[in-house]
């Protein structure tokens, strides 16, 4: 069977936030640990949710920190963040092509929403389903789920795209196709590693494979 949804992860899949991300990180320990983190020491707490990152390192200071990162991150956010090459483009194409697309993240919805503004990509999703949408955040399946089903899909037609093990294995857990990005933070090779159907080097990889 073809595939008919696709969802995708925002984060490192669409646009590039992560010098953002990494810069909002080194900030947010800075602050409260008075510590310098590594980019490479950063890379382990990107892509579960906020809290459950810094529930690893400060436990008793979550919320805090969470709220410091936050005011860092949409303080800089037009600084850094844009789309990758080739991103708008075969957006487009594929919403030309009739594709039900939407956007499934960790992010909450409003900062979602404010990348999507800024790469101009917003007019192509009607969908955004973010952390605070759901009860269980990626890799439990419901984001992804609730994503397909906003849009009407199926998991046999559905493809679940992004660059981290998060993504992954929520479309896995969902029992539909999977996508991994070349273009990861942390690198092909992780992302080959957690068998995905496809691997896209770039992103207009995916007008072919939908049409297989």
């Amino acid at each position: 069977m073809s595939i008919r949804t696709i969802l995708f992860d925002l984060d490192g899949t669409l646009i590039d936030t992560n010098e953002l991300i990494i810069e909002s990180f080194k900030h947010t320990f800075k602050e409260h640990l008075n510590e310098d983190y590594s980019r490479e020491d950063i890379l382990q707490f990107m892509g579960p949710p906020l809290r459950d990152s810094f529930e690893k390192v400060n436990p008793n200071g979550v919320e805090d920190m969470v709220a410091t990162y936050r005011k860092h991150n949409l303080a800089n956010h037009d600084l850094y963040v844009k789309s990758y090459d080739g991103v708008f483009e075969t957006i487009q194409a594929l919403h030309e092509k009739g594709y039900q697309m939407a956007i499934v993240t960790t992010k909450i919805r409003e900062t979602a929403l404010k990348g999507l503004e800024l790469t101009h990509l917003d007019q192509f999703f009607d969908v955004v389903i973010g952390l605070d949408d759901v009860q269980n955040a990626k890799p439990d399946p419901e984001p992804v789920l609730k994503g397909m089903k906003a849009l009407g899909g199926e998991p046999e037609t559905t493809i679940m795209i992004g660059d981290n093990s998060h993504d992954i294995h929520a479309g896995q857990n969902a029992e539909m196709k999977t996508a991994g990005v070349a273009w990861s933070a942390k690198g092909k090779e992780f992302m080959e590693a957690l068998n995905p159907d496809y691997i896209l080097d770039h992103i207009s990889d995916l007008l072919t494979i939908v049409e297989e």
